[in-house]
C-alpha cells in the first residue's frame, strides 16, 4: 500500500534525524540501536493521518506524531524487561544488549523526550494534547499490570482480556488520532469520533495478531507460528477456549501446559481449538470492533474525507495468513 509506505518512510526519514547526545554512551546509545529497529510506525501514521483531515500538513502535525512514537518506544523497551524478553524485531532486546538497569534509564528518556516534543507545538494546544498524552500514559500502565496479573490467573474472562488490550495497546492509537485531531482544531465530537476509531481498530488489530500468531504463515508473520501457545500466553483464543470446552477438554488443555514436545503440543491444542471453532469467534469479535471503529470514523462530518484511514483500517483488517 503506497499510501503506508511513504508515510513510513516519511516517519523514518524523521527518526533518523534525531540527535541524542553522545554522552554518557551507556545512556543514548541504546536509544539510537532502539530507534533504529524500525516497526510499523502506525502509530505517528495516524496522527499525520488524522490532522490532514482537517488540513493541516506533515510539518504541523509531526511533534505530536513523534511524541506517540517516542512514547510507544518507552513502553516497548519497558516491557521487554517485565516479559524478559530476549528479543525485538529479532534483534537483541535493550536490556539483553546491556543490562536492565540501563533499559530503564533509556526507556525514562524517551518518555521525557516525548513531552519535550509535545511541547513544540503551538502553545494554545499544549493543555488539550497533554490531557489526551497523560491520560493515556497511565492506561497503557493499568494494561501491562492487567497483563502481568493475569499471568497468575486461571480465571480470565473474555471480557476482561478485551479490556486489557484496550487499555495496552489501543487506548494509544486513540491517542494518537485525538492528538492529530487536536493539532488539527477540530471539534470535540470529532476528536471523540477518531479517538473511537482508534480504539475499536487497536482492538481487532490485536485480535488479528492473535490469530496470525497461530494461523499465520510464517514468512509473512515474520516468526514461527504458535509462539504464544508454546509460552502458555493468555490469549482471546485460549481464554475462549476454556470457557467453552468441555470437562475432558479444560483437562486436556491444562496438561498440555506441560508437555515438552512443542510439535505434539501445537498439534493437540490447535485440535482443541478447532472442535470448539474458536477461530470463528474470535473473527467474531475482531469483526464487531472493525464495524465499531467504521462507524465511528462514518460518524464524522460528511465534508470530511478520511479515505486514508479506511485504507488503513482495511489493509490491518485483511492481513492475510
Amino acid at each position: 500500500m503506497n499510501t503506508i509506505e511513504n508515510y513510513s518512510k516519511m516517519i523514518e526519514k524523521e527518526i533518523a534525524a534525531f540527535s541524542f547526545p553522545t554522552s554518557p554512551a551507556n545512556l543514548y546509545d541504546p536509544l539510537r540501536y532502539f530507534m533504529t529497529l524500525g516497526g510499523k510506525r502506525m502509530r505517528p501514521m495516524l496522527t499525520l493521518m488524522s490532522a490532514k483531515l482537517f488540513h493541516k500538513s506533515e510539518a504541523e502535525s509531526m511533534y505530536a506524531a513523534l511524541a506517540v512514537e517516542l512514547f510507544h518506544n518507552f513502553s516497548l523497551i519497558h516491557d521487554d524487561i517485565m516479559d524478559e524478553a530476549p528479543l525485538r524485531r529479532a534483534k537483541q532486546t535493550v536490556h539483553k544488549k546491556w543490562n536492565s538497569n540501563i533499559a530503564i534509564l533509556s526507556g525514562d528518556v524517551l518518555f521525557v523526550k516525548a513531552y519535550e516534543l509535545i511541547c513544540k507545538n503551538p502553545t494554545h494546544l499544549i493543555p488539550a494534547l497533554m490531557q489526551v498524552f497523560n491520560r493515556t500514559a497511565i492506561e497503557v500502565c493499568e494494561g501491562q499490570q492487567m497483563d502481568m496479573d493475569f499471568e497468575t490467573r486461571n480465571d480470565v474472562s473474555s471480557d476482561e482480556y478485551i479490556e486489557m488490550i484496550r487499555l495496552k495497546t489501543s487506548v494509544l492509537l486513540g491517542c494518537a488520532l485525538e492528538m492529530g485531531a487536536i493539532i488539527g482544531e477540530t471539534s470535540i465530537e470529532n476528536r471523540k469520533a477518531l479517538y473511537d476509531f482508534g480504539v475499536h481498530l487497536g482492538i481487532a488489530f490485536q485480535i488479528q495478531d492473535d490469530l496470525l500468531d497461530l494461523y499465520g504463515n510464517p514468512e509473512k508473520v515474520g516468526k514461527k507460528v504458535g509462539g504464544d501457545v508454546l509460552a502458555n500466553k493468555k490469549t482471546l483464543l485460549s481464554i475462549l477456549a476454556k470457557s467453552k470446552a468441555s470437562e475432558e477438554q479444560i483437562t486436556q488443555l491444562a496438561s498440555l501446559q506441560n508437555e515438552q514436545n512443542e510439535d505434539e503440543k501445537l498439534a493437540q491444542t490447535l485440535s482443541v481449538f478447532e472442535s470448539l471453532q474458536i477461530h470463528d469467534h474470535c473473527k467474531i469479535e475482531m469483526s464487531k470492533h472493525y464495524l465499531f471503529a467504521m462507524a465511528a470514523l462514518s460518524s464524522m462530518s460528511d465534508s470530511i474525507a478520511s479515505q486514508e484511514l479506511e485504507e488503513l483500517a482495511d489493509y490491518l483488517f485483511h492481513r492475510d495468513y
